[in-house]
Formats: C-alpha cells, structure tokens, sequence
C-alpha cells in the first residue's frame, strides 16, 4: 500500500473542513432565519348567486335570471308542470339566446357578468281547457364561468358543490 503525503493528507483535510464548513453554514442559516407577521387579512372567495324573475301574464311566463354573485356565470332555466301539464309547455325567446339541452333545461348561451340579466325567456303554458289549479314550477341554476386553452368561456354543469361535513372523507 502506498504511504500518503503529508502535503495530500493537508489537501484532504482542507477539503472536509471546507465541505462541512458550507453545510454546517445552510444549517446555521436556517435555524437562524425567522419571520414574524401580525395583523390580519379578510380573504373572500366570492361565490356566483342567481336569482330569477318570473312575470306571469296571457298563461306566459316571462323568465329572467339575475347574477347578483362576484363572479360571470353560465343559466340554464327548466319548467316543472304536473304529468298532464308537462307536454303542454312551449319555450321561446325573441333574442335567440336560449337553445334547449336533451336534458329538458334551457340553456343561456352568453356568461351573465355580475349584476346583468338574461334576456327573457317565455314558456307559454297550455291548460288544457281544464277547470282545475295546477303550478308550473321553474327551475334555474348558474355556473360559473371557466376558460379553455384559448380563452374561450365554457359551462361545465358536471361540477358539484358540496357543503356537507362529509365531503372529503
């Protein structure tokens, strides 16, 4: 085996002192380093809220959806009547904006920025020459607004929100 020199065995030591002298440094300045902040900040999320508006006028009712929430939204309105009702609903808007879904909802084709309305959609109600009371029973949700690759606006009506306790377990 071959003896080291003293000159390699110096150079070897140097070289473990100045390595452990940079790491014992990058742990001295993290046991060293602090931060201390005070005060507060309220953070809002901000949620997207609709409300609808129905006149009722000649078996007409003329809907509209409000956003009265933070943020741009996507409508979509559907009518409820009893079984012998259903069938006897008649959707039309003079705007064009509304197209139906397969779903049996109407969808709003534009995002309703915050504190705008939709145009008005009219579902005409036949009674069926009937002498009884019957409701017909509308029904709107919104979504927000989200954006693709392009910056385009699009709905996703597959998102859910969940306010129970139980979510996340």
């Amino acid at each position: 085996m071959r003896k080291l020199s003293k000159k390699s065995l110096c150079l070897a030591a140097a070289a473990l002192t100045l390595t452990a002298g940079i790491s014992a440094g990058t742990a001295m300045a993290y046991f060293t380093t602090y931060a201390e902040a005070s005060g507060n900040v309220t953070l809002n999320m901000g949620f997207t809220e609709t409300t609808p508006t129905e006149e009722f006028s000649n078996w007409i009712k003329h809907v509209t959806v409000k956003n009265t929430g933070d943020f741009a939204c996507f409508v979509r309105v559907k009518a409820l009547a009893g079984e012998k009702y259903q069938d006897g609903l008649q959707y039309s808007d003079s705007d064009g904006k509304w197209t139906p879904g397969e779903d049996g909802y109407y969808y709003y084709s534009e995002p309703v920025a915050p504190g705008e309305s939709s145009s008005v959609l009219d579902i005409k109600i036949d009674s069926k020459d009937t002498e009884d009371s019957f409701n017909v029973v509308v029904v709107q949700e919104s979504t927000k607004v989200l954006y693709d690759e392009k910056n385009e606006p699009y709905a996703d009506w597959t998102q859910i929100a969940d306010t129970s306790e139980t979510a996340g377990e």
